[in-house]
């Protein structure tokens, strides 16, 4: 039974609308859903990296959390645990962002701790000179431009990424939209990634693979994803999928947390010195 079995699917389908998207914090589904974490510890490796960084860039940062996150690792690990070489940070760091709520929300959480905000389309080119970072990161990118990538990292710079795998969540997908075709299930392959980045004169010397569990306890965890994950079923409504909702509803009561697996990859990759 879920947590909130109790409450009516009414209760829980208002909720779920009335709550803030805005942003890249996923917090308001604590107790609601549960998603394993790659063994890697992404914003553990991306401290790492700022902080032997002078001067970074975070592509499509969302609502600036992961970042600000990372920045706060850094510093710390520069007071005392981490190795030669180490600072509180880059000198300069740059994140760029497309969507306008997610805009404002960095531009207030990242502008206090010096970094600056750039409103950018995520399409080439990007608004930076050659060779303009020694460090380029990039959580859930919707796409990577490696061409750009390359031409802004310098010689010996870093590209640091966690990416969205193949497939990822497509029990929830195909719920709603039913069988997707092979071409659709096997995009974001991470060895086409490698690829790309290798095509654009990049050395990829780190590449891994997750496929983890992830439940959704109660419906409104699946409206709130929904909502917030736009590209999942595109054009999502209450009102355009109450029957299918309401059906899932009554399945997770009866039967438990609906069970999908997240799929991602981490790649990093130099630009040769």
């Amino acid at each position: 039974m879920s947590d909130t079995g109790a409450r009516t699917f009414e209760e829980l389908i208002a909720e779920a609308e009335a709550a803030s998207v805005d942003g890249w914090d996923f917090s308001w589904l604590d107790g609601r859903a549960t998603e394993e974490r790659p063994e890697w510890r992404y914003a553990r490796l991306l401290a790492d990296r700022l902080s032997r960084a002078t001067a970074a860039l975070d592509l499509q940062t969302g609502g600036g959390e992961v970042l600000a996150e990372a920045l706060a690792g850094a510093r710390e690990a520069a007071g005392g645990v981490a190795g030669e070489g180490a600072r509180p940070g880059p000198a300069l760091t740059v994140a760029t962002e497309s969507w306008p709520p997610n805009i404002a929300r960095a531009t207030a959480l990242l502008h206090p701790l010096g970094v600056a905000l750039v409103a950018d389309q995520d399409e080439p080119p990007l608004p930076f000179g050659d060779a303009a970072f020694d460090l380029v990161v990039s959580r859930h990118p919707v796409r990577a431009w490696w061409d750009e990538i390359a031409r802004v990292l310098r010689p010996g710079g870093t590209y640091l990424s966690q990416e969205v795998g193949p497939a990822s969540v497509f029990e929830l997908v195909e719920y709603f939209l039913g069988p997707m075709p092979p071409e659709i299930r096997s995009g974001r392959d991470p060895d086409r990634a490698m690829k790309e980045a290798e095509a654009a004169g990049l050395d990829v010397v780190d590449l891994r693979t997750a496929a983890l569990r992830t439940e959704f306890r109660d419906i409104g965890a699946v409206v709130y994803f929904l909502r917030k994950v736009i590209w999942m079923v595109p054009g999502f409504t209450v009102e355009r999928y109450r029957d299918q909702l309401l059906e899932l509803h009554r399945r997770i009561a009866s039967d438990g947390p609906f069970v999908a697996t997240t799929t991602r990859f981490l790649i990093e990759a130099v630009k040769p010195a």
